[in-house]
């Protein structure tokens, strides 16, 4: 869990101190990392927990029968500057929205993110809900995706080796 930690303080917020990314839940994710040869820490990761949409998007929803709908959140998604780009984050973002489908039984997966990022979540298929808000003072949009449409991963060549993180390094 150290390596997740700093990776996420040092993308995400540099200014705090590295107990402020970690998260309560944080016991109860899946946390997966994407790695390369020559580095022994990750250069990518995110976590996945088993969370229901907001409530106002649940009574606003196109879907059928919003009580039976399962999804899951993903958060503290980093990667590390100096290898963006590259496709590792679309590759790592694909490995957890199967994880969502297949290890937690999720229909959608939805994310709280920065407006900064929502450009690039919009090309991975993912949608704007709700109203924007603030975390200190970075301004975010929430974002999901369908899971009942989204294609499996890709045969594109990976950059990157992506595994499931253990709870504890």
């Amino acid at each position: 869990m150290d390596a997740t930690l700093e990776l996420r303080h040092s993308v995400l917020w540099p200014t705090l101190s590295i107990a402020d990314v970690h998260l309560p839940e944080d016991d109860q994710g899946l946390h997966f990392g994407a790695f390369i040869l020559e580095h022994e820490k990750p250069i990518a990761v995110i976590s996945l927990f088993d969370r229901p949409l907001p409530e106002q998007e649940l009574m606003t929803s196109e879907i059928d029968n919003p009580s039976n709908t399962k999804s899951a959140c993903f958060r503290k998604f980093a990667c590390d500057p100096m290898h963006r780009n590259l496709g590792v984050g679309t590759q790592l973002l694909r490995y957890a929205i199967e994880a969502a489908r297949l290890t937690l039984g999720a229909s959608i997966i939805w994310c709280d993110a920065r407006v900064s990022s929502s450009e690039w979540y919009k090309k991975r298929g993912m949608i704007e809900f709700g109203d924007p808000f603030y975390k200190r003072d970075v301004k975010y949009i929430r974002m999901k995706m369908s899971l009942k449409d989204a294609g499996t991963s890709s045969g594109e060549d990976d950059p990157c080796n992506v595994i499931p993180m253990p709870g504890h390094d």
